[in-house]
């Protein structure tokens, strides 16, 4: 079965294009997609409704479909940036990790930062984004010592703010 074709897109560039296979379990809504084309994320849609508590209140909300990645790739589930801008709403686990695997729901765990407001979560609505990368796994070795760099063991703010 082929996974992936060269594509040129309208902006001239050329990218791989993954063909994901999609279980609809929520027949009435649209699939994910692209809001423009060379976008990384697409949108995920929340097949329910739901109200997230002001305070840290967070939900496990249903997008409705399932996926079956090709081996070798993995998904991200991110969040928004208009939600959490504009709402203080975001994925609590972020990155939302799907193993090539998985062949579950998709399912986003949101979370209300805002301290006073209430938000609603609406069927259909934009809830989160799905990023598909390949990946590749590595074999560890274990040493006594690791190479010298520029860097060192320096972490956690060790270059400073500016």
């Amino acid at each position: 079965m082929l996974f992936c074709y060269a594509h040129k897109g309208n902006n001239g560039y050329a990218s791989i294009v993954i063909k994901v296979p999609i279980k609809r379990l929520d027949a009435d809504l649209p699939l994910p997609k692209y809001a423009k084309p060379g976008d990384a994320g697409c949108d995920l849609l929340a097949s329910e409704q739901t109200v997230l508590e002001p305070g840290g209140g967070r939900g496990l909300i249903s997008t409705g479909i399932a996926i079956a990645l090709p081996e070798g790739y993995a998904a991200f589930i991110q969040p928004r940036s208009g939600l959490a801008l504009k709402h203080g709403v975001t994925c609590l686990n972020t990155p939302g990790l799907i193993d090539s695997g998985y062949r579950g729901e998709l399912k986003v765990l949101l979370v209300n930062t805002d301290p006073k407001e209430p938000f609603e979560v609406n069927r259909g609505e934009r809830i989160a984004q799905l990023v598909i990368q390949k990946v590749e796994q590595a074999e560890f070795t274990i040493t006594e010592d690791l190479s010298e760099t520029e860097r060192g063991d320096g972490g956690f703010g060790s270059t400073g703010v500016n």
